[in-house]
């Protein structure tokens, strides 16, 4: 980096407008702004040059696709190959002397991002411009900087996009077990037919209303508002729910002296909660530390008093293709669909008899879950640190020959223990 000087975007690139008929360009890959996923270097599939209509721009290998439609959602793809693309993506092309890999480094970066949204036009469909974003001003770089830049942000970005690809694979690798489990079961029984499709010939399909209690939680009284203060008494809503648990970020709570107007509609952490409102169907269990918590109205839970049933595995079941299909058909259709706690007692779920298998099946689809949930506290980590980065690294607050990368150097035994 030249000390003290400064470069601009025009400096790295220019923007290319070669409009082009895609029924001109045969095989051509297209790229819309669904192809583009927000904070990623690299684009997710592609659409055809014959399926699409009206004219579009051309782009080169090493292009940069830059997203000037809401450019907050921050959308820009380094191009691999030729091809067309909507209008909505700027063709970004680097000058002979940029690495074409810092260039989408540096569109994706937090000071870029503002400065592009502070040129926005319109309301209802926001777009920066070239005119604007050419101005951005930046630390010249020399290109043996841009290129120490590009490697280190691209061995962070590929670590993160290959977690993913292993939270997926995880994910289905959970999908493909609950169709086998629920389905099979362990015991390795004949299969017979009931109202819910094959399952093994000892269990028996029952409604919730014979496995459990179904209550519904309760909303605050009008006007009164929840607080971030912790009060002591936590209150759940559905935006906490995820991944069969609560989130600990932004929970809110009831406040002072409002304990006792809601103190009925609460949930222990052996129950299962049920969201009937918004996103509907999310099952899950409340972590032991929000035992007690209260509960939103947008949501119900299961009461369990019977000791030959694992709660978490009706939690798991509910979860499951066949249970959550009998959710989509029991769910009311009209302007705000809702699920009715009387819907929810009639669900058959594919019930074993044997506590024991119960509880084994529970251990299979936990032992998934910590899998999947490693990565994702994993890419969490390398999210963070990414992001830290692209924003001091180019605005040259923290040079690359500073840093300590021994930390992203690989671990055989670490991978090995994971």
């Amino acid at each position: 980096m030249r000390d003290g000087s400064t470069m601009k975007l025009k400096d790295l690139c220019d923007f290319v407008a070669d409009q082009v008929d895609p029924s001109d360009r045969g095989e051509d890959v297209y790229v819309g702004l669904e192809h583009v996923t927000s904070g990623r270097f690299e684009r997710i599939g592609a659409g055809r040059a014959e399926d699409v209509r009206s004219s579009k721009y051309l782009f080169k290998p090493n292009d940069v696709l830059y997203g000037k439609l809401r450019p907050y959602l921050d959308k820009a793809v380094l191009a691999p190959d030729t091809g067309i693309c909507t209008t909505e993506l700027l063709v970004l092309r680097p000058r002979s002397d940029v690495d074409p890999r810092f260039l989408v480094g540096l569109v994706h970066s937090p000071s870029f991002v503002e400065h592009a949204v502070a040129g926005t036009t319109g309301v209802q469909h926001p777009r920066t411009s070239w005119h604007h974003i050419s101005e951005y001003e930046l630390p010249d770089f020399d290109p043996e900087e841009q290129s120490d830049i590009a490697d280190l942000l691209w061995e962070i970005h590929d670590a993160i996009t290959a977690n993913e690809t292993l939270i997926e694979t995880g994910l289905e690798a959970k999908r493909a077990a609950m169709r086998t489990l629920f389905t099979r079961g362990l015991r390795g029984e004949a299969q017979k037919d009931s109202e819910i499709g094959l399952v093994p010939e000892s269990w028996v399909p029952t409604i919730v209303a014979k496995i459990g209690t179904v209550k519904g939680g309760k909303r605050m009284p009008k006007g009164i508002s929840l607080v971030q203060e912790d009060t002591g008494r936590p209150y759940i809503r559905v935006t906490d729910f995820k991944d069969h648990r609560v989130r600990d970020e932004g929970i809110l709570f009831v406040p002072r002296g409002y304990e006792e107007v809601i103190r009925r509609y609460r949930i222990s952490a052996r129950d299962v909660y049920i969201s009937i409102a918004g996103t509907i169907g999310l099952v899950g269990q409340v972590p032991q530390h929000l035992d007690d918590a209260n509960l939103t109205e947008n949501a119900a839970k299961i009461v369990f008093e019977r000791d030959d049933l694992v709660p978490r595995y009706v939690m798991y079941a509910l979860a499951g293709q066949t249970c959550q299909e009998q959710i989509e058909r029991a769910t009311a259709k009209n302007a705000q669909p809702k699920l009715a706690l009387t819907r929810i007692e009639q669900i058959l779920v594919p019930l074993p008899q044997a506590f024991d298998e119960q509880s084994e099946i529970v251990a299979i689809l936990d032992a998934i879950d910590r899998k999947i949930d490693l990565h994702r506290r994993k890419r969490a980590v390398l999210d963070d640190l990414f992001k830290a980065l692209l924003h001091k690294l180019m605005t040259g607050e923290i040079r690359v020959a500073d840093l300590d990368l021994s930390a992203l150097a690989p671990n055989p035994s670490a991978e090995l223990a994971a």
